[in-house]
């Protein structure tokens, strides 16, 4: 589907009028003619993040798509308050996705903030050795559930904090301690592995 990018409706139904008959209907149509009012909306917010202008139009795009599976879930009572907070998470999520691998497993070495920089106390995961992947994967399964869930959604998903909290239904501070918790917990069993192999 093209979108036509003027803003302008039809018969000028209103947001909560709109939303009510896509999600009744799954017309595209009707999503075709609420969307073009917030793309300047859209886009400004993904120029802000993603600093390129090409990138942020395709990510118009993205959401777009995005909205067509998430608005029939959603009870939305402000749709240009909903669709920021959906565009922001998008942009948040596109740019840790753009992290190197390299990137990703330094962030395993952040404990209450602070980065363990002393080669010394390097976190195992940070260390070179061929079969640390291996031992990794085995050591998340080790995990409780909740720790083990909010590992793989944040780090191998890229979901953000809002997402996780919303698919395990539990409170975002949850999430964060939970992912603190398993941090510490894999540190643990991947320093016992290695003190195994001595």
């Amino acid at each position: 589907m093209i979108l036509k990018l003027t803003g302008k409706r039809a018969h000028q139904k209103t947001d909560e009028e709109l939303l009510a008959e896509f999600s009744s209907s799954g017309d595209l149509e009707i999503l075709g003619e609420l969307y073009p009012g917030y793309i300047h909306l859209v886009y400004g917010v993904c120029l802000k993040y993603l600093n390129d202008r090409d990138e942020a139009k395709d990510a118009v795009m993205q959401i777009f798509e995005k909205l067509i599976i998430e608005i029939p879930r959603q009870k939305i009572e402000n749709f240009r308050s909903w669709l920021h907070v959906v565009t922001r998470n998008y942009c948040l999520m596109e740019l840790r996705s753009k992290k190197s691998h390299e990137e990703k497993l330094k962030e395993w070495t952040i404990d209450s903030g602070n980065y363990m920089e002393n080669a010394n106390d390097m976190h195992p995961i940070d260390k070179d050795e061929p079969d640390m992947e291996e031992a990794l994967a085995d050591c998340i399964e080790k995990l409780k559930y909740e720790q083990k869930k909010c590992i793989r959604q944040f780090y191998y998903e890229s979901r953000c904090y809002n997402e996780i909290a919303k698919n395990l239904c539990i409170d975002e501070r949850k999430v964060k301690s939970h992912l603190q918790n398993g941090k510490r917990n894999l540190k643990i069993c991947l320093e016992e592995k290695n003190e195994r192999k001595r």
